[in-house]
């Protein structure tokens, strides 16, 4: 019984024990879940809040976004509308630029007009007073005529005082037939050759006076109506093309590629037969050469059309300009002449592209600067201000054939202007004649001129032909009966004739000057004129002893 008792205490003791760690472990699971629910509770709201925070900063992010979006689509509309405004802009320059080319090209064709109005009118009144001038000669030719029929009847009558003196002679002093003859017709001679030498002299004073003014009408219509190849050479410039098709690229579509060309540079463009070539023709240097090197950039880019024909001419002009400067001071420099301003530089540069009978105008100024130093050395006075003179003599032919007035007024205008020393201008004034030169520097530049364009090859004339050319000038004034010597002096443009003052009279020295320079017409060719000169002076010498 007590062991059933153990047993059942036990058990009981066991069942008990069971259900307090029964009840201990539920209470424990439901802390544990409790404690569960509670860390997932904690969590969920954790991740609530971060999921709140960050659709917040999602929502703000977009906002942004929407707000960039606009202000990117705003500032969109206004470059839109700035470009627009800007092409419109544009397109109202080109218009009126087209529109004031057009109308400066009217302008243009309306002087034009007029000045061939004027032209033609002065032609014409020049044309009347050549009509007066040719009855006034007329007149004189009649004049002529009536003094050499005075000259036959004074002629006649001289015979037949002739004849008298020689019955009186006969009678008086007894001589011969024969000698009393020679005698009075040599003395007839004397005076008759005396009378005709002031008669000569005087008619070809008035016909010099006349046949001047009709030789200027006459070549100028020469020169009209006629094209030498030299003018042709130097007004035409050939531009290679790769193709034949190149030709039909420059045109353009109705021709419009080349007249925006001819009317950019103020050249004609010629397209003919000549293979893979065009040609430029112009007669000033400078639009040519501005229209050759912008045509060769065209052809070598491809892109013919009127913009990117503007674009390269406007870039041509800038490059030639600044060629011309460089020019300008490369000449400058190689003459040693320093202090000149830009705008003299600029149209030094100029007179690379202006030719004088085939000689280059700036090298030719720059050999007078040379010469002129070295002149100026010698004698004592001012080397730089000598090459200064003689580098700018000639600038006036820069820019004499786009204004009017003669070279020389127009290079004492500009150095003038760009405030040249007195010793520059008065050389610039007469470096054609020295002998009204109020300086030694217009003496010297004149002399360093005739030196720089007279010597052998400076106007394509070879040392050769230039030799014999005076040989033959100096042949033909010794071949004259009572020439002592001749020298041709001035490259060939003048000769002095040193005559035997016993054989040849004054009178004589006139008629001889004509027949000498008649003789050089005939026989000789030569560019310009050559001036005869007879010298003739008497000397006595005595000896003390």
């Amino acid at each position: 019984m007590t062991i059933l008792y153990y047993v059942l205490a036990f058990l009981l003791g066991a069942v008990i024990s069971g259900l307090i760690s029964f009840q201990l472990a539920s209470r424990k699971r439901s802390e544990l879940d409790e404690t569960l629910r509670r860390e997932a509770q904690q969590e969920a709201d954790a991740l609530r809040k971060a999921a709140h925070g960050e659709a917040a900063t999602i929502r703000a992010e977009a906002e942004r976004i929407r707000n960039d979006a606009a202000r990117i689509r705003q500032e969109a509309e206004i470059q839109a509308k700035a470009y627009a405004l800007e092409q419109k802009a544009r397109l109202e320059e080109e218009i009126n630029r087209d529109r004031t080319a057009l109308r400066s090209e009217r302008e243009e064709l309306r002087r034009e007009r007029d000045e061939f109005k004027r032209e033609l009118e002065r032609l014409n009144r020049r044309a009347e007073q050549l009509d007066a001038r040719g009855l006034k000669l007329d007149q004189l030719e009649e004049k002529v005529e009536a003094d050499e029929r005075r000259v036959q009847e004074r002629l006649q009558q001289a015979e037949e005082k002739l004849r008298a003196a020689e019955l009186r002679l006969f009678e008086v002093a007894g001589l011969s037939a024969e000698t009393a003859r020679e005698m009075i017709l040599g003395r007839l001679e004397e005076e008759l050759e005396e009378e005709r030498a002031v008669r000569v002299k005087a008619m070809i004073e008035k016909a010099n006076l006349e046949a001047k003014r009709r030789s200027q009408h006459i070549v100028a219509q020469a020169i009209q109506r006629s094209a030498s190849e030299t003018s042709a050479a130097m007004s035409v410039s050939v531009v290679p093309i790769p193709s034949e098709a190149m030709k039909g690229r420059i045109i353009g579509r109705e021709g419009r590629n080349i007249r925006a060309f001819e009317a950019l540079t103020g050249v004609d463009l010629i397209i003919d037969d000549t293979p893979e070539a065009v040609i430029l023709s112009s007669f000033n240097p400078l639009r040519r050469e501005v229209a050759k090197h912008a045509l060769e950039q065209l052809v070598t880019d491809g892109r013919i059309h009127p913009t990117r024909i503007e674009e390269v001419v406007h870039k041509a002009q800038e490059d030639m300009k600044a060629f011309i400067h460089t020019t300008g001071e490369e000449g400058a420099l190689e003459a040693g002449v320093v202090g000149l301003k830009p705008g003299m530089l600029q149209l030094l540069g100029r007179m690379y592209f202006r030719t004088s009978y085939g000689q280059n105008v700036l090298k030719h100024s720059i050999q007078v600067a040379h010469l002129t130093g070295l002149l100026a050395a010698e004698l004592g006075l001012d080397p730089a201000m000598g090459r200064r003179a003689g580098l700018l003599h000639d600038v006036g032919k820069s820019i004499d054939r786009e204004i009017e007035g003669t070279h020389v007024e127009i290079g004492i205008s500009l150095a003038k202007r760009f405030g040249e020393p007195a010793e520059v201008i008065d050389a610039i004034a007469h470096h054609h004649d020295p002998e009204n030169s109020e300086t030694l520097y217009g003496v010297l530049v004149a002399a360093a001129d005739a030196i720089s364009a007279a010597r052998p090859g400076a106007r394509r004339e070879s040392l050769e032909v230039y030799i014999k050319r005076l040989e033959q000038i100096e042949q033909i004034a010794v071949s004259f009966p009572g020439v002592e010597t001749a020298y041709a002096i001035q490259a060939g443009r003048e000769v002095r004739v040193i005559v035997q003052p016993e054989k040849v009279s004054d009178a004589k020295a006139t008629l001889l000057a004509r027949e000498i320079a008649g003789r050089i017409e005939q026989d000789m060719e030569y560019p310009g004129q050559v001036q005869v000169t007879v010298v003739r002076e008497s000397r006595a010498v005595e000896y003390a002893k």
